[in-house]
């Protein structure tokens, strides 16, 4: 997609990572940056354990202190941590792009999106973990049957993307492509992998995230790390497995 040309580039950042097969936080940033080619390095932390004698947690804690990822450090060697902030960081850091809406009102309701994701939607998040490259149709069709608070979730991410697709009239949930697009990037990869039903509204614009190149870009990454973490798949025994 077409951007704004910057007229200064601060040096180059790095963005540290977990596998990207399942993690659906450093994707947020991830594909954000690349959706508007910002410049970066990026560290990927294979995951063994989150046990706080794992390599991964030794690893992360070089960038920062809360052992988790992602994380954004800045030229200056500054570490930003959590996506939310990531995300303000980029845009303060870069204002000629139009990472949130333009307009006051809408930009506190994107914000508004982004923090319910951040936040909320437990079920989906706990019940249906981010697995890009699996497909597993009829555990998402079990699960749907067995948690109600799951259904619930769908049903809001129904109503939460529809009506801002309404009010803006799309192609992505405030129009152009900003930072709630790539907040929910990892959802649209869950209703795949799952299966889960939403309205055709709702399953259009997820099959519109998918399409976009940073999610592509990330998911031939996921593909091609070939990496089965048996603590990752409560589903499967094996990677390819259905």
């Amino acid at each position: 997609m077409d951007r704004p040309a910057l007229a200064t580039m601060p040096a180059m950042m790095k963005l540290v990572i977990g596998n990207k097969n399942y993690s659906s936080w450093s994707m947020r940033p991830w594909v954000l940056m690349r959706e508007f080619g910002l410049p970066f390095e990026e560290v990927r932390l294979r995951f063994d354990s989150f046990a706080p004698d794992s390599a991964f947690k030794k690893a992360v804690a070089r960038y920062s202190p809360v052992g988790r990822v992602p994380v954004l450090v800045l030229a200056d060697g500054l570490a930003v941590w959590d996506t939310l902030a990531i995300a303000e960081t980029l845009a303060e850091q870069f204002p000629a792009l139009p990472l949130w809406p333009q307009q006051a009102g809408l930009r506190a309701r994107a914000r508004s999106l982004c923090a319910e994701m951040h936040a909320g939607f437990g079920a989906l998040r706990g019940h249906c973990g981010m697995n890009i490259e699996a497909r597993l149709p009829e555990v998402g069709a079990r699960l749907l049957a067995e948690h109600p608070a799951l259904r619930s979730d769908l049903a809001r991410l129904e109503t939460l993307w529809g009506e801002a697709l309404a009010a803006s009239g799309g192609p992505f949930l405030f129009g152009a492509y900003g930072i709630v697009d790539a907040f929910y990037a990892p959802v649209a990869t869950r209703l795949r992998t799952y299966g889960l039903p939403v309205a055709a509204p709702a399953q259009a614009y997820a099959d519109r995230l998918l399409a976009t190149a940073g999610v592509r870009a990330w998911e031939a990454d996921a593909l091609a790390e070939a990496d089965f973490l048996a603590f990752e798949e409560p589903y499967r025994q094996e990677r390819g497995a259905r």
